[in-house]
C-alpha cells in the first residue's frame, strides 16, 4: 500500500489562507473537506477556484446528476483513481446508472444496451480521453443530445476529474472506506 503523500493538515496548523478556503469548501454542497481538497489545501487559492469549478459540474451542469455522474466514473477508469470511482460508484447508481454499465467501465469493457444519451456521452467521453479530441460525428452526436453548453459542460467535467484524478494519483490520496469494489489495473488504451 502507498503512503499518502498529502495527508490531512491538522486545522490548528493552517495558514490564514487555507482557514478562510477551506471554510468556502465546508459551507458549499460538500459539507466537508473531502478527499480530493486535502491535498490541495497546500494551495488554497487553487484548491477554493478547483472548489468553485467542481461545484458547478457537479451539482448544477446541463447534463444532471445522471450523466455527470457517468461522465465522473469514465474519467475516474481512465486515470485508474479509486477514490473517485470508490465515492461515485454509489453516488451513480442512485443516480440511475445501471450495475451492468458500471461493472463494464470498471472491467474496461464498452457498456451493451445503454441509453441513447448515456452511448453518445460514453462515446465522447472515452474519444476525448483516448484521443484528446473527438471526431466529427461524435460531437454532433453529443451536441445534438446535450446542447452546445452541454458538450462544453461534458467537457469540463471530464476535465475537472482528470485534473483531481492527477492530483489524488500523484499525492496518493487515501482511498475512504467503500463498499465499492476497488478499480483493478488494465491494459493501456483499453479505455
Amino acid at each position: 500500500m502507498s503512503v499518502d503523500r498529502m495527508p490531512p493538515i491538522a486545522q490548528e496548523q493552517w495558514s490564514a489562507d487555507q482557514q478562510t478556503y477551506a471554510q468556502e469548501i465546508v459551507d458549499g454542497p460538500r459539507g466537508g473537506l473531502i478527499s480530493p481538497f486535502v491535498p490541495l489545501l497546500r494551495s488554497p487559492e487553487l484548491m477554493a477556484h478547483a472548489g468553485r469549478m467542481g461545484e458547478y459540474l457537479r451539482y448544477r451542469s446541463a447534463l444532471g446528476l445522471r450523466l455527470s455522474e457517468l461522465a465522473i466514473l469514465i474519467t475516474a477508469r481512465h486515470w485508474s483513481q479509486q477514490v473517485e470511482w470508490a465515492i461515485h460508484v454509489p453516488i451513480a447508481e442512485r443516480e440511475g446508472i445501471s450495475s451492468a454499465t458500471v461493472a463494464a467501465i470498471s472491467d474496461g469493457r464498452i457498456p451493451e444496451n445503454l441509453p441513447e444519451d448515456e452511448t453518445a456521452l460514453y462515446k465522447f467521453s472515452t474519444e476525448l480521453h483516448q484521443n484528446k479530441s473527438v471526431c466529427d460525428a461524435t460531437w454532433l452526436r453529443a451536441k445534438q443530445h446535450f446542447g452546445e453548453q452541454g458538450v462544453m459542460d461534458l467537457i469540463g467535467i471530464n476535465g475537472y476529474y482528470a485534473f483531481l484524478s492527477m492530483v489524488m494519483n500523484a499525492a496518493r490520496t487515501a482511498v475512504p472506506e467503500s463498499n465499492t469494489p476497488p478499480l483493478t489495473p488494465i491494459p493501456a488504451n483499453v479505455i
